[in-house]
């Protein structure tokens, strides 16, 4: 077959094959266009999930009655005039295919009225490669551009359409995402003239959060830590789930480049190692996140989406990511605003629905090792004074006067333990119950860390080794990482074959089955491959001794003993969850307690 010039109205449907997947691919170009020309008002009007009609209507610039027909061409913009512009992208959509390609597998009408002008002018398209010419017509200010029966005269691509319904969560889901990142702009969504959405501009904080609210939930913002970090040329903003809100599906996950909404591997990676250590196995983050930087510093146009994009300095953007992502889940401790009833509740929800406690086995348990600064007279004498109360195992309990609990500390005072598992406080706003295990153990680990980036970890000879029975694969991979084990304080040697000697655990385990630990700790070696370095992965090896160097399930504690685990907490980054995800301590408020026995009804 001799080679030949294809047809324009081809060309236009081979690259509607690029632009127009569904109708929510319309939505979004057209949508991007009104955003380029600086609407503060889009209206979307959707009939039977976009294939009978899409209508998107701004109050933006406006198009120029000369510049109309031009603007259904293919190639013509106004957003990029020379390979510079085209380094520097700045606008959402800037190729001049879309309004052709979309032209070309549908009934268009499309009607503006420029800024400078007194008229408003249309033009029509039948799907051919051909436009009428502008004629007057009725519009204020800004573009009007109705899609009807998309895939018309391409019914094999039409066959491929989901169910209305399914089409119209696909537009709906894009209008979210679009709004969740332009707050300027107001959007208004309506399906079969129904109103689906309406959301004003947004300026004060205050105000975007309603608009994440009725989008998102309400749940996620009250589990939601604001973030602002800025390093050289790289700003990150935007709100991250506490991991105690982490989902079952990557379904909360709002990313955004220049704003514009990306799905891109680094900065996945970067958001998965910064909750390495404080999601629970399984699960996913939440978050709504914006990334700013100089437009030259990344390419947007990498895939015809333009969902994936590529960094010029792909390793400062994922180290700063994953820096201030890190640190504002350290900020996740017992604070004041421990009362807040909706928050605590959804905690509580989430720890019934995760994986059980690990309680563990009863075993020789060492010191708590903690100075406790608070002797029990100044915890007693928070227990003055209106009714006593007869609680087994507590002397001097007494529930505090209004007065009284004003100075309290978040976690409140403990007043008893609860089958040698969970600790029962009271604070200012009612009943805090802590899981011992869980919360001990995060305080070992983020000891460890510290201890472990100060300078290593003290080492504590055994007075007669412990001799383990491995594999001789086992062998061969510790003795491959003597190095590496000793510097979280584990010495070992090889006895032969299969045989290993445990000689020195860190002193902070002195006390711990030194055996499980090491055969725990070969376990993780052995997973990232024995020719890997443990670097990367050191916070997972201590967070397994964190887990063995805990409290046990069943370990009765003395009042102070549990006023300083509470304290400890309060003191520990990260606290609110243990090293697995899972939750360390729920809030229930008088409130939620008096709903509880149907007090006040």
């Amino acid at each position: 077959m001799p080679i030949r010039r294809l047809p324009n109205q081809l060309v236009n449907q081979i690259a509607a094959g690029e632009v127009v997947e569904r109708p929510a691919s319309v939505v979004k170009e057209l949508i991007e266009n009104s955003l380029d020309a600086g609407a503060r008002r889009i209206e979307i009007e959707i009939e039977q999930g976009g294939t009978k009609l899409i209508k998107v209507r701004d109050d933006g610039v406006g198009i120029s009655s000369q510049e109309l027909v031009l603007a259904l061409s293919r190639h013509a913009t106004s957003k990029v005039n020379c390979f510079e512009d085209l380094e520097s992208i700045k606008s959402m959509g800037f190729r001049g295919e879309a309004l052709p390609s979309i032209g070309s597998v549908s009934r268009l009408r499309l009607v503006s009225q420029h800024q400078e002008s007194e008229a408003a002018w249309e033009v029509l398209g039948d799907g051919e490669d051909n436009a009428t010419e502008p004629k007057p017509a009725a519009h204020p200010q800004g573009t009007s551009i109705e899609v009807r029966d998309l895939f018309f005269n391409t019914p094999a691509r039409r066959k491929f359409l989901r169910k209305e319904k399914t089409e119209f969560g696909h537009i709906q889901s894009l209008v979210q995402r679009l709004a969740l990142v332009r707050f300027d702009v107001g959007f208004i969504l309506t399906h079969n003239r129904k109103a689906v959405l309406s959301l004003p501009p947004c300026d004060s904080r205050s105000e975007r959060e309603a608009r994440i609210g009725e989008l998102l939930g309400a749940a996620f913002l009250e589990n939601a830590i604001y973030i602002e970090e800025q390093a050289a040329e790289l700003t990150l903003g935007g709100w991250v789930a506490k991991p105690t809100f982490s989902r079952s599906q990557a379904d909360m996950q709002y990313f955004y480049v220049n704003q514009r909404m990306v799905r891109d591997k680094l900065v996945t990676h970067a958001v998965r190692q910064a909750y390495q250590d404080v999601l629970y196995h399984g699960r996913h983050p939440a978050y709504l996140l914006f990334l700013s930087l100089d437009p030259r510093k990344v390419d947007v146009n990498v895939h015809p989406t333009k969902h994936e994009v590529r960094f010029r300095d792909s390793r400062s953007v994922h180290d700063f990511l994953f820096r201030g992502l890190h640190k504002v889940l350290a900020q996740t401790r017992p604070q004041a605003a421990v009362g807040e009833a909706e928050k605590s509740m959804k905690v509580a929800a989430f720890s019934q629905s995760a994986a059980a406690a690990d309680q563990g086995v009863p075993q020789q348990q060492q010191s708590m090792n903690w100075r406790v600064s608070e002797r029990p007279g100044s915890y007693q004498a928070g227990f003055r004074a209106q009714q006593p109360v007869s609680v087994p195992g507590l002397s001097d309990s007494e529930s505090l006067s209004s007065d009284e609990s004003q100075g309290m500390p978040p976690l409140g005072y403990a007043m008893a333990q609860l089958h040698g598992v969970y600790i029962l406080a009271q604070n200012h706003s009612g009943l805090v119950l802590v899981d011992m295990h869980a919360a001990h153990e995060r305080i070992t680990y983020e000891r460890f860390k510290q201890t472990y980036r100060q300078g290593g970890i003290i080492k504590q000879p055994l007075l007669v080794p412990v001799t383990v029975a491995v594999s001789g694969h086992e062998a061969d991979l510790a003795e491959s990482q003597t190095e590496t084990l000793a510097s979280i304080g584990i010495e070992i040697s090889r006895m032969g074959r299969d045989s290993l000697a445990v000689r020195g655990i860190p002193a902070l385990l002195q006390g711990a089955d030194a055996e499980k630990l090491l055969r725990d700790l070969l376990a993780d070696l052995a997973e990232h491959g024995e020719s890997r370095r443990l670097d990367d992965e050191i916070d997972g090896v201590l967070a397994t001794m964190a887990c063995h160097g805990s409290i046990r399930a069943n370990r009765k504690l003395t009042l102070d003993e549990m006023n300083a685990l509470l304290r400890e907490m309060e003191r520990t980054e990260r606290a609110d969850q243990c090293n697995h995800g899972r939750p360390t301590w729920v809030q229930f408020s008088m409130n939620e307690l008096d709903r509880f026995f149907l007090r006040g009804r």
